[in-house]
């Protein structure tokens, strides 16, 4: 149990409508027939820093830093093309591994640990597979199977640009958008 003087935070990059609208409506078919509705408890995202705990009064500290960090970037863009799967609980719409969006992740966590002193050792010790995941951890084997033999072939595609950094929070029942910090602005 989490205390309440400690929350549950993960750092993202959120697409912009039209893709969650989308993302949420192949989240829709997995847990309509596929019986997978984990997905549902946060926003369509692109996980940056994996769910860690921070102290809620220490939380405008967080904040700052990450205001600071988002200011100093430029904005990302992003490629989605076709689905993944991490097997045999996992399927994703596939996040192309460009330079801008391997970068940022490193930069964010080496950013944090020395500014806040948040250190993710699991997101230190495991290579970065930039994802949008559409079904996990309620999936069972044989309808991964069965999704997977579908969606495998699948064809998805969107440009975009994200301009922000977003901090979620958990609430005890799914994750929501506490805060969102603005990247450089490209034409200043």
């Amino acid at each position: 149990m989490i205390s309440s003087s400690r929350k549950r935070f993960f750092i993202a990059l959120l697409p912009p409508e039209e893709v969650r609208v989308r993302a949420n409506q192949v989240k829709a078919v997995m847990r309509d027939r596929y019986a997978s509705k984990a997905a549902f408890r946060s926003p369509p995202h692109i996980t940056l820093l994996a769910p860690f705990e921070w102290p809620v009064a220490e939380l405008p500290e967080l904040a700052s830093t990450l205001s600071d960090f988002a200011a100093s970037q430029p904005p990302v863009p992003i490629t989605l093309e076709g689905f993944g799967a991490f097997k045999p609980h996992v399927i994703y719409i596939n996040v192309v591994k460009s330079d801008r969006l391997m970068t940022i992740q490193p930069d964010l966590l080496a950013y944090l640990e020395d500014r806040v002193g948040l250190v993710s050792e699991r997101d230190r010790n495991r290579s970065f597979i930039p994802h949008l995941t559409v079904a996990f951890r309620d999936l069972k084997p044989n309808m991964f199977r069965q999704a997977w033999s579908v969606f495998q072939h699948q064809e998805i595609h969107f440009d975009f640009t994200v301009g922000q950094l977003t901090l979620l929070i958990h609430s005890g029942q799914m994750w929501t958008v506490k805060e969102s910090y603005e990247f450089a602005n490209p034409s200043v």
